[in-house]
């Protein structure tokens, strides 16, 4: 039997190395892609404007690249379980398949749409491809636990072999018998629509540096794999959290949409890899692909991994409640210009660093501002392009010292840590151009200039810039002993215990102080 077949794109924002859409134009004579704007997913308190630019960026091109294979896509808006049965109902739908999302939102929305589906006597095949491995094959090889250290990871994905191979994108011969329908007004029932149709304001949006899209994201990739000295020797922690242009690949938003397999990424690193001495995993991009895997892993393996409370493997912490200190840190008016450099360069361009995050996320919990890590994820989660809930919530639990990461002695100074890769200041002078004239003595810590410096560089500190919003030496302190209490009040189960010995692949080499 000849199917008419719906492909709900949600992530795997893309045609290569698309599983799912693969079995959509198996036995298929229609074809319907589809994309839904959920209100849950695609609202204004999570998704900040950045993040809706590159979204609507990789439909276009999705649409495009549809367009070129005679079909389209067909973008519609509600809850996912309001719009599919009118859709089975109206176009007379036999097959509906996606790529599998192992987040506790997806899982159970994807639950009431297969069980909406077969009671419309529809079939629904779902395939992994976010991911390099099935998650839950990765979890029942550990006795049906996430396991909670990268060595134990590496350990089972090793026996595992390697991530399958990624399948060819749909050709002009897979689509031969296969038709989309769709009609002159298609643009007005299912276009794309504008930021500003969404009634977003985009008044905040400067120049679009990471251009959203399955064609950026594989132009992007090609021209990585030709530096091919660069992507043997990578190592996460050499690379510099201020540099004016990216010391890392930027490819974590395109993976994060899907418009990037991560297994077309695994297996182009590999070809580079062949036959050569090259870096390896925690610190090689191999190892970056794997963390993200880890993560994921534990994400479906914890209960309640977005949260303190409930989370079994989390610190509990007698965190603050303090909006001025959270609004200071999420609108850069820490008074601290290596973190508020950080911060304004999320909010113009969503994308920082791996190791500016570390610096953020450590000053705004146990470092100095001893805030929920909680609150730190809500502001990535909206600001940035790759923000992942999965990695979004590991990395805070990691950087907050409450999971996965136990060495709460070691602070991030919020002066020394910029100083190491820019000791000039010239990441500062580039997102705070108000200290510009500071010299490079004063750049981290303007508050010590004397009045006539500050008078000459045409800002003065208290009034023009913040002063400092904490005493980091002080602070820094008092909040060691702070988490040592959380530490001593926790279970003494000694797997939980802080460990003194050396993370491989940690920032240990950087400044902290």
């Amino acid at each position: 039997m000849a199917h008419t077949c719906i492909h709900w794109f949600r992530k795997g924002l893309r045609l290569h190395d698309n599983p799912a859409l693969m079995a959509a134009l198996r036995d298929c004579k229609e074809i319907y892609p589809v994309f839904i704007l959920d209100p849950y997913l695609h609202n204004d308190t999570c998704v900040g404007i950045n993040r809706w630019r590159f979204l609507i960026g990789a439909l276009k091109d999705l649409d495009c690249s549809l367009k070129k294979l005679n079909s389209r896509l067909f973008v519609l808006r509600g809850k996912p379980e309001d719009v599919f049965p009118k859709l089975f109902d109206k176009w007379k739908v036999t097959k509906l398949t996606y790529e599998y999302d192992t987040e506790p939102y997806s899982l159970s929305r994807d639950k009431t749409v297969t069980k909406l589906a077969k009671e419309h006597g529809v079939e629904v095949i779902y395939k992994v491809s976010h991911t390099l491995y099935d998650i839950d094959r990765i979890i029942e090889e550990n006795n049906g636990k996430a396991p909670l250290t990268y060595n134990r990871m590496q350990a089972i994905v090793n026996s595992l072999g390697p991530p399958k191979r990624p399948v060819p994108a749909p050709s002009a011969e897979d689509m031969k018998d296969v038709k989309t329908p769709y009609s002159e007004d298609h643009e007005k029932n299912y276009g794309i629509p504008t930021l500003e149709e969404l009634g977003l304001d985009t008044s905040s949006l400067t120049e679009e540096l990471f251009p959203g899209g399955e064609q950026e994201a594989l132009k992007r990739i090609d021209e990585h794999m030709t530096r091919t000295a660069w992507v043997c020797s990578f190592e996460k922690p050499q690379t510099s959290p201020n540099s004016l242009m990216p010391s890392t690949t930027v490819l974590s938003p395109y993976v994060t949409f899907g418009c990037l397999s991560a297994r077309t990424f695994w297996w182009r690193l590999t070809e580079v890899y062949q036959g050569k001495k090259h870096s390896s995993p925690p610190v090689s991009l191999h190892g970056q692909l794997l963390w993200r895997e880890f993560f994921y892993t534990a994400s479906v393996g914890i209960p309640n991994f977005n949260k303190m409370e409930g989370n079994p493997v989390c610190t509990q912490v007698d965190w603050d409640t303090n909006s001025e200190y959270l609004t200071a840190w999420r609108e850069a008016r820490t008074g601290f210009p290596f973190i508020d450099a950080i911060m304004t360069q999320l909010r113009q361009e969503g994308w920082i660093h791996h190791l500016a995050r570390h610096a953020v996320a450590c000053f705004l919990t146990r470092g100095d501002l001893w805030i929920s890590w909680e609150e730190g994820q809500r502001v990535f989660e909206e600001l940035l392009l790759d923000g992942d809930w999965a990695l979004n919530a590991g990395n805070w639990q990691w950087l907050s010292a409450s999971a996965f990461f136990h060495q709460f002695f070691r602070v991030y100074s919020p002066i020394a840590f910029g100083k190491k890769t820019d000791k000039n200041g010239a990441y500062i002078k580039k997102y705070l151009p108000l200290l510009k004239k500071f010299p490079p003595e004063y750049i981290y810590e303007p508050w010590k200039a004397p009045r006539s410096i500050q008078q000459a560089a045409g800002c003065i500190v208290g009034k023009d810039y913040p002063l400092p919003i904490v005493q980091h030496e002080i602070i820094s302190k008092k909040n060691i002993q702070r988490m040592k209490l959380a530490y001593a009040k926790r279970s003494t189960d000694t797997a939980d215990s802080p460990s003194k010995k050396k993370v491989k692949g940690s920032v240990d080499s950087y400044y902290y102080r």
